[in-house]
């Protein structure tokens, strides 16, 4: 399947904001698209996605995951649950705070992840080939930067 992302006329003459805005917008239509593909091909919301994504390298408590992802608790404490029951996901009592309760990834979990990964760069493959190597790891480079990483 090909993606084809919308094209503005005259984006390069308008303000950089503008044109940045709306080049970030159209990226992340295109991403978003891809992330909703690749996750219901293996049963996974874009919360589940992103819980998978933010879990693959760390431990987090409970409640600086639900913060990370602008959720309640009670919500938190649900995907949580599933994503437990589904083997991919473990929950502990935190070493430092007894109250606190870590989660992390299973060794399934991080299988799962980097299956999830692979399908993603297939999917997004018609939009990144069009850069050569130098390119994309320019755009990793500024897309990090502007993330702040």
């Amino acid at each position: 399947m090909s993606v084809k992302p919308h094209t503005t006329r005259g984006a390069e003459t308008r303000p950089d904001g503008e044109a940045i805005v709306d080049a970030l917008a159209q990226c992340a239509f295109v991403v978003t698209g891809a992330l909703t593909r690749v996750g219901a091909e293996h049963d996974l919301s874009l919360t589940q996605l992103r819980v998978l994504g933010i879990l693959r390298d760390r431990t987090l408590k409970m409640s600086e995951l639900a913060d990370f992802l602008g959720l309640e608790r009670s919500t938190m404490s649900g995907l949580v649950e599933r994503a437990e029951r589904r083997g991919l996901l473990q929950r502990a009592r935190n070493p430092v705070d007894s109250r606190a309760i870590d989660v992390s990834m299973t060794a399934a979990g991080l299988v799962l992840a980097e299956g999830v990964r692979k399908d993603l760069e297939r999917a997004l493959a018609p939009v990144t080939s069009r850069l050569n190597a130098d390119e994309r790891r320019m755009v990793a480079r500024l897309l990090q930067r502007m993330l702040g990483r």
